[in-house]
């Protein structure tokens, strides 16, 4: 068996920040943060279609999309999920589904920056700045 590297043991917690396009993961412990961003592959960028058009005026989700989110959490305990809309509803159902002990709390959130992301996640987890 492998041991996992000593930043992933370090930072067990992470937020997310979702919507239907991406996703912007922070992983952060003891020893900083870490981020990375996991992309929807969908055929349109907009969610709707335009008026009087054939389908049911949504765009088709993107099932790789929740499970590569996932993946980038597996070594978390605890998870934060910030964003707008319904996606966040989706993305703690999917981790729910697949992670039952996974601690999850979902919050609504506009468009913040990536420190503002950062800052919200430190305070829900108690996190303070790594010394340097």
């Amino acid at each position: 068996m492998t041991q996992p590297a000593q930043a992933d043991q370090l930072h067990r917690h992470a937020v997310i920040w979702i919507d239907h396009l991406k996703a912007k993961i922070f992983t952060m412990g003891l020893t900083g943060v870490s981020s990375s961003t996991v992309h929807a592959h969908l055929a349109s960028s907009h969610l709707h279609h335009r008026a009087n058009t054939i389908g049911s005026g949504h765009v088709k989700e993107d099932p790789a999309f929740l499970a590569a989110i996932a993946r980038s959490v597996a070594a978390c305990d605890e998870v934060l999920i910030l964003g707008p809309g319904t996606e966040k509803a989706v993305l703690m159902q999917h981790l729910q589904s697949v992670r039952p002990k996974l601690l999850l709390r979902a919050e609504s959130s506009d468009h913040p920056t990536d420190d503002e992301i950062v800052a919200v996640g430190r305070k829900h987890f108690g996190l303070s700045e790594p010394r340097a």
